[in-house]
C-alpha cells in the first residue's frame, strides 16, 4: 500500500488517474478506515487531501457559500454565517458520528461514501447543492444527487475528485430542516429520513420548495412530486396530508432488522410533514 499527501489538487487528480490498482481518497477517513479494517477494500493507493489548503476552508461569496471537501463537520458547524442560512444542511451534517468523529468526517465524504442512510445528503439535496468536481479532464459543476448511483458507488469518473460544496445564497423568507427516525437516541444509522428546503413569497405562501428522502431507495430521492405539492399553500393540513401521501409512495425501501418496508413508507411521509413545518416556521411562515 501506498500513502500520499500532495499540497495541490492538480497532483492528488494526477496520482488517482494513473493509479493502476484500487486507489482510495482520506478526507476523515471515518468511511475508509472502517472500510478498511473490516476487509472490504484493500487501495493499493492512498490520497490524503487534506494538507490541500483549499479544500479545508469555508468560504462565503456574493453566490453563497464554497465548502471545501477536507473541511470536517464540527468546524461546519461553529460557522455561524453557514448556520443561520442553512440550519437544516448543518444539523444534518452534525448528525454524523459522535463527537470525536465529527473532529474528521466530512460532508462530501458522507457524500462519495453512496450510503442511502447518510444524514447530510437528503439535506444537501433538498438544499439544491452543487458538486465541484475536478479531474483529468478538467473542472465540472454537477447537482449532489447524481453523485451516488447506488450502495457504496458513484458516478465520478478515474481520477476525479470532489473539491467543494456549493450551496447558494439564501433569499428572505427561506429555510431549511432536516429530520431523521433511528432507534437510539443518537450515534445510530437512519431508518428514514427526510430533508425539506422551502422559500415564501410576501403573502407567506410557499414559492419554492425542495423534498428529500433517505433511506427510502438504493440512493436519496428528491421527491419532485412532493415539492410542487407544497407550492403555493401555507402547510394547510389537506397539503401536509397530501405531502406524506405523496412521500410514503415514492419510496422503495427494503425489509430488514431495522425497519419493514410498510414502517419506513409511513415514517417518511410523518417526517416530511414534520421537516416541512420546521423549514416554513424558519422561513418565517406563521
Amino acid at each position: 500500500m501506498r500513502y500520499i499527501r500532495p499540497l495541490s489538487i492538480e497532483d492528488a487528480v494526477g496520482e488517482l488517474a494513473k493509479a493502476v490498482g484500487p486507489a482510495a481518497i482520506l478526507a476523515g477517513g471515518s468511511d475508509l478506515l472502517v472500510r478498511m479494517k473490516g476487509g472490504f477494500i484493500e487501495p493499493e493507493l492512498i490520497v490524503d487531501i487534506k494538507s490541500i489548503g483549499s479544500l479545508a476552508d469555508i468560504s462565503e461569496t456574493a453566490d453563497g457559500f464554497r465548502i471545501g471537501a477536507a473541511v470536517p463537520c464540527a468546524v461546519l458547524g461553529e460557522n455561524k454565517a453557514v448556520r443561520k442560512a442553512w440550519p437544516g444542511v448543518v444539523e444534518a451534517a452534525n448528525l454524523i458520528g459522535s463527537k470525536q468523529v465529527q473532529g474528521r468526517c466530512t460532508i462530501t465524504g458522507n457524500l462519495c461514501n453512496a450510503s442511502p442512510a447518510a444524514d447530510s445528503v437528503p439535506a444537501l439535496v433538498a438544499a439544491g447543492a452543487k458538486a465541484v468536481v475536478v479531474g483529468p479532464s478538467g473542472k465540472r459543476t454537477i447537482a449532489v444527487e447524481t453523485v451516488p448511483t447506488g450502495p457504496g458507488r458513484t458516478s465520478l469518473a478515474k481520477g476525479e475528485i470532489i473539491e467543494a460544496i456549493l450551496l447558494d445564497k439564501r433569499p428572505e423568507h427561506a429555510g431549511d430542516a432536516y429530520l431523521r427516525f433511528i432507534p437510539r437516541t443518537e450515534m445510530d444509522i437512519a431508518v428514514v429520513s427526510a430533508g425539506v428546503n422551502l422559500t415564501l413569497d410576501e403573502k407567506g405562501a410557499i414559492k419554492t420548495a425542495r423534498v428529500a428522502l433517505g433511506a427510502a431507495a438504493p440512493t436519496v430521492l428528491l421527491v419532485e412530486e412532493a415539492g410542487q405539492v407544497l407550492v403555493g399553500s401555507k402547510l394547510d393540513e389537506g397539503t401536509l396530508e397530501r405531502l406524506a401521501k405523496i412521500c410514503s409512495g415514492a419510496c422503495r425501501p427494503i425489509d430488514d432488522k431495522r425497519g419493514t418496508i410498510e414502517f419506513r413508507r409511513k415514517v417518511a411521509g410523518v417526517l416530511a410533514q414534520r421537516a416541512a413545518a420546521i423549514a416554513y416556521k424558519r422561513a418565517g411562515g406563521k
